[in-house]
């Protein structure tokens, strides 16, 4: 049988557009990519870049504050919504120019438009074109959702925090993620007045205790009104402000109210279970280690799948199903050691198991510092920061290093490839610190903090 493609991917994310050019400029397959909205994904258009350009932004009036305390007359000055605004938007633009170009480079054939699928090997686009394909990838990712409280429709979802008109006096952000935590933080720098309502015990579930606490402490320290054990009851529209009763007795008015409680896979109306297609309690494609689903022909990478929700993961998938499918050259995934920063405020860095998690496998060494930094400290900060190795006590390998500081993204990205490596505490031991740094103290810890 003939086909119009040999692959057809569906989704202009980071995944999709990997997977796409190096299928089609590595090994010259006949690739076509289906997108309805921007190219560049979640990441590009609505997550991760446009959040760290903010983040960026959301840094300098503390930077200005250090800088007066080490002498320099420098003014904080006002914060222009719209010309950071404008910029950050031109900033996509050339970024998804970019992907383009890479698709149309490597020879992919493009549709802006939403495709489903029919069966095994064709897809049906918007406008009414069906196209056939040997294979078919799905990496369409996924998207925020409200939850089922009345008066939700009131609030936003990170999709929008980056087309406000203008920055709200007020806001409610409602959950206890990454993504609640950092626009928390952003939100705050940027001279908004935040509070967070989180219904469990503490922010970050899932993270380290340790490292994760010590972040929610420095929110407060920062202003954040952060409160936990507490969920909205209900919204109302009061004149020009949201009013908000919550499970704690409270009732507050805000300017705005932004949801980040939760993503679901974009497996609506696909057409994916009518083409024999396995999808999960969640909506998510259920693929083997191969990332493919239960119809032989179709594949699927990123969030899609709900495995884990990273960009580089998603490139990594996308990568391995080229390797697989197209290289003969059969790549299972591996989602092992998978270094994380969460830019909150301050950040955290974390590769490996937490305590927690390492405890339950095992007796455990817990190395653990907590201080002022240098630079902070001289200008009369309280702020602190964390340095934190899991280390098995029978293998001395390092099961897992946290660090919760300036930088700690840049930090773990390093000490992650000795992580993966199988690096014991000993080659930690070995490694000569460099001095005067807070990084310093990951190979200077000498005797654990406790045992377990």
């Amino acid at each position: 049988m003939s086909f119009d493609y040999d692959l057809f991917v569906i989704g202009g994310g980071s995944g999709g557009v990997r997977a796409a050019r190096v299928a089609a400029g590595d090994t010259g397959a006949k690739v076509a990519l289906a997108e309805e909205d921007r190219y560049g994904g979640t990441c590009v258009i609505r997550g991760c870049v446009p959040k760290k350009l903010m983040v960026f932004a959301s840094e300098f009036p503390g930077m200005a504050e250090e800088a007066r305390a080490y002498g320099w007359d420098m003014p904080t000055g006002a914060f222009s919504w719209d010309n950071f605004k404008g910029k950050l938007h031109a900033e996509l633009d050339r970024l998804e120019g970019i992907y383009r170009r890479l698709l149309a480079n490597s020879g992919v054939d493009t549709f802006d438009a939403r495709a489903k699928v029919v069966d095994a090997h064709t897809v049906e686009l918007s406008t009414g074109e069906r196209k056939t394909a040997k294979h078919i990838l799905l990496a369409m990712g996924g998207r925020p959702v409200l939850p089922d409280t009345p008066g939700a429709e009131l609030g936003i979802t990170s999709n929008d925090i980056f087309h406000l008109e203008k920055l709200p006096e007020s806001i409610l952000i409602v959950g206890g993620g990454y993504i609640a935590s950092e626009f928390a933080g952003v939100l705050n720098g940027l001279g908004v007045k935040v509070t967070q309502f989180y219904r469990g015990a503490q922010i970050l579930r899932g993270f380290d205790d340790e490292a994760r606490g010590l972040v929610a402490e420095e929110m407060i320290q920062n202003g954040i009104d952060l409160h936990l054990g507490t969920n909205i009851l209900s919204m109302e529209k009061v004149g020009d402000k949201i009013r908000v009763k919550a499970t704690n007795g409270s009732e507050h008015d805000f300017d705005q109210v932004m949801f980040a409680t939760g993503r679901v896979p974009n497996t609506d109306n696909m057409g994916l279970e009518e083409a024999g297609v396995k999808l999960g309690r969640k909506g998510q494609v259920e693929v083997d280690e191969y990332s493919q689903t239960a119809v032989p022909s179709i594949y699927a990478v990123g969030d899609v799948t709900d495995r884990v929700n990273l960009t580089p993961v998603a490139i990594r998938e996308g990568m391995a199903f080229v390797e697989t499918v197209f290289k003969g050259k059969p790549t299972p995934v591996d989602h092992e050691l998978i270094p994380t920063a969460i830019f909150t405020q301050p950040e955290m860095g974390t590769v490996g198991l937490s305590e927690e998690d390492a405890r339950d496998k095992g007796p455990i060494e817990v190395y653990s510092t907590s201080f002022r930094p240098m630079r902070s400290l001289f200008a009369g900060s309280d702020a602190r920061v964390m340095m934190k190795l899991i280390v098995c006590a029978d293998t001395r390998v390092v099961l897992g290093c946290h660090i919760v500081a300036p930088g700690a993204g840049e930090m773990i990205q390093l000490a992650g490839i000795a992580v993966k490596m199988g690096a014991t505490k000993e080659d930690f031991d070995r490694t000569v610190a460099v001095h005067p740094t807070m990084s310093e103290e990951i190979v200077t810890m000498k005797a654990p903090t406790r045992t377990a």
